[in-house]
């Protein structure tokens, strides 16, 4: 069973399973859930995920489990059901500054510290529109963890 599993390659391809690209990004729809070993209820929980709309990287597809990756590098299969294409963004940056407009120069909101989680709206060039707790702004690219690099987000 173990050779079995679709991995995804370096390079987007698409799932068989759901059609959609491989690697892709998704969150959580919970605040409990379990990271197991392998793509079934018979493998043991390795991991429990407590942060609901944690962004997370679906690597790879089996049925209706999807291999997961968090910001830390933490990997495990989850049910498909525990998943949820609204995107969340994770800040990695020591501190960076939320700003009303996308550009350096513009009126900075709020300050965001590493491990701030927010969703993520969409994104121009290097700038992400976020929502971090109650502020709404644009945060550099480069700043976030949930987003590919040239990845476009409308």
């Amino acid at each position: 069973m173990l050779g079995c599993w679709l991995v995804a390659a370096a390079a987007t391809a698409v799932a068989a399973e759901s059609g959609l690209p491989l690697p892709r990004f998704a969150s959580l729809k919970s605040d409990r859930v379990n990271l197991r070993a392998g793509p079934g209820t018979q493998y043991p929980v390795a991991w429990v995920l407590t942060h609901k709309a944690m962004p997370v990287e679906i690597t790879a597809e089996y049925e209706g489990w999807r291999r997961i990756r968090d910001a830390s590098g933490t990997e495990g299969w989850v049910q498909h059901s525990l998943l949820s294409g609204r995107r969340s963004v994770l800040v990695t940056a020591d501190r960076a500054r939320l700003m009303r407009d996308p550009e350096a120069e513009s009126y900075p909101l709020a300050i965001a510290e590493s491990g701030a989680q927010g969703r993520l709206f969409k994104c121009k060039g290097e700038w992400c529109q976020v929502k971090l707790a109650q502020a709404t702004g644009w945060i550099p690219r480069h700043a976030l963890w949930g987003i590919y690099p040239d990845e476009v987000v409308k």
